[in-house]
């Protein structure tokens, strides 16, 4: 990890009052110590970000640009440290932290295009008499400081998509990754600011503080700032929408993501795409696959299928190139899932993988015919589990989808058209995804829920109008001559 100690406030990086062990969470061993800031640690990073407001929303777009690309380049110089890194802080299994460290690098590539893309249309104002002679065009100006406030389980990608798209639009951001994971969004920050001063433009466009809740708090609350873009659970996030109102927030919250297999669907794929879909990241992705919808008329089959799928799926040591499942991010994650599982049981639901726990490890789980109102069927567990559960037919199966306080991505696995395009039309959610997991997301895609899974939508262009506000303008080249 090749980056000051401190935190990176204003132009420099400014030394924390106390720091605390980031651990490894497959041993527990520690992985480094970590700067925790404090409210007026945050404080000062409001007010250099408001200082430089002016001056990085007017930084031509060859210097946004270029500050992106060497960004991009000097992470990519570094992504198998990266890649390390993440294995350390998160516990992920290491191929998850490679696709982490990829689409990273995605992201930061396509923020950079599309600072030559962010421009506006001039408007036919003369569609009533009264705007004869009148020309009109509009524009788009950054919406001002951006905080982005970040999960555990992906901390570089997440930070990725609050930072690119913001510095894109000429905003300045300050980032507040999740406590148990700074290390790697730390250093990300130092190498986007080594990468701005190379370009011309303040290091204090880009800024990173740590903490608890009331850091959180002391940066969103803030009525200076233009808006909030936050990454975790529906919980938080309806809180900081409240405390920050009338602030614009971005949500990006959780799911408990729904995979349909319908009666004509190829089943051994579908079987593929559950174990693929919903243990990736060891279950800790917001639209990993909770819940299973299967037809009747081929359940049998399915069922057989995902188990003897289920039976192969390799839990240890994240470390290892093979590993599909490691621990959750500590004891108390893995406490709640395991508790949620039991009440899975006590309420009727069958065990029939049961995810048995080595050294701490949660293992693959699925369960059968959870009932509703239980919270391993209607919250998002966030852990190793999968819930199978048949209907009669396509529009119970819809309906089963559209019942959930979430909607962020929902799979269909079919043959037909038709279902297909069914789906699409009557599926409450952000993303209908047709033969592939729920999991599917390019970073150049508008992403995003509905309802309890978030409002506004990220990936680089859709995030960078989120974080621009239209500025019309109308000029009237020669003013009308004063009635007589």
């Amino acid at each position: 990890m090749n980056f000051p100690e401190g935190l990176p406030i204003g132009s420099g990086w400014i030394p924390a009052p106390s720091t605390a062990p980031v651990h490894f969470p497959y041993d527990g061993s520690v992985v480094a110590q970590a700067p925790i800031g404090t409210v007026d640690l945050a404080r000062q990073a409001l007010e250099n970000a408001l200082s430089v407001r002016a001056e990085v929303g007017r930084l031509p777009s060859h210097v946004r640009r270029r500050a992106l690309q060497g960004a991009l380049s000097a992470l990519a110089a570094q992504r198998d440290a990266f890649v390390d890194l993440l294995v350390l802080e998160t516990g992920k299994p290491l191929v998850d932290c490679r696709v982490e460290v990829e689409r990273t690098l995605l992201t930061l590539e396509t923020s950079a295009e599309e600072v030559a893309r962010l421009h506006g249309e001039t408007v036919p104002l003369d569609l009533l008499p009264s705007g004869d002679g009148l020309q009109g065009f509009w524009i788009r100006k950054p919406i001002g400081v951006v905080v982005g406030i970040t999960g555990f389980n992906y901390p570089l990608l997440l930070a990725s998509h609050k930072l690119a798209p913001a510095l894109a639009a000429g905003c300045p951001v300050i980032i507040k990754p999740a406590p148990q994971t700074p290390l790697a969004t730390l250093w990300l920050v130092h190498l986007v600011r080594e990468a701005l001063v190379a370009a011309g433009a303040p290091p204090a466009a880009v800024q990173l503080v740590t903490g608890g809740p009331e850091v959180g708090a002391t940066l969103t609350t803030d009525r200076r700032i233009g808006a909030v873009s936050f990454t975790g659970s529906a919980t938080v996030g309806h809180q900081i929408a409240r405390d920050a109102a009338p602030t614009k927030v971005l949500l990006e919250l959780g799911s408990n993501s729904a995979l349909v297999v319908a009666a004509d669907a190829n089943l051994p794929a579908a079987a593929d795409a559950v174990v693929r879909g919903g243990y990736y990241a060891s279950g800790q992705a917001c639209i990993s696959i909770q819940r299973v919808i299967v037809l009747e008329s081929v359940r049998k089959d399915f069922e057989a299928a995902l188990n003897e799928r289920i039976q192969k799926v390799i839990v240890g040591d994240p470390r290892s190139p093979d590993t599909q499942i490691s621990k959750l991010i500590d004891e108390r994650a893995t406490a709640r899932v395991q508790d949620w599982l039991l009440q899975a049981s006590r309420a009727g639901a069958a065990v029939a993988t049961a995810g048995s726990q080595v050294d701490g490890v949660l293992g693959p789980v699925m369960l059968i015919d959870v009932p509703d109102g239980q919270p391993a069927w209607d919250e998002e567990i966030f852990g190793p589990v999968i819930a199978l559960r048949s209907v009669p037919d396509l529009a119970t199966a819809f309906d089963t989808v559209n019942a959930s306080r979430y909607g962020l991505h929902t799979s269909v696995f079919t043959s037909s058209l038709e279902t297909a395009f069914a789906a699409i039309d009557q599926l409450d959610v952000g993303g209908v995804v047709v033969n592939e997991v729920p999991g599917f997301r390019s970073d150049v895609m508008p992403y995003g829920g509905v309802k309890d899974s978030g409002t506004g939508r990220e990936g680089p262009r859709f995030a960078i109008e989120e974080l621009t506000t239209t500025r019309m303008a109308i000029i009237r080249p020669k003013p009308l001559p004063p009635k007589p």
